[in-house]
């Protein structure tokens, strides 16, 4: 790999992980490389981003939040 494309890949900073079955289900998520918490919809995602200082959180940009194991509406397994 080049500097160039090391240094165009930047990471998104929240990652919600796939669906964790239980009761209810949840997803775990990631922000800037660490666990935040589980999130069981998607305000959590945005209480859990906040809370981390994170102010931009449009959900549909790929550069912002990277959904693993299905897209922002996926909350079952």
């Amino acid at each position: 790999m080049t500097n160039d494309a090391q240094e165009a890949f930047h990471p998104a900073p929240i990652v919600v992980l796939g669906v964790v079955p239980g009761d209810p289900p949840y997803r775990l998520v990631e922000i800037n490389g660490e666990v935040a918490g589980p999130a069981y919809n998607m305000l959590d995602v945005i209480r859990l981003a906040r809370q981390a200082g994170l102010t931009h959180l449009d959900l549909d940009d790929p550069a912002v939040v990277r959904w693993v194991g299905g897209g922002k509406y996926k909350w079952a397994p």
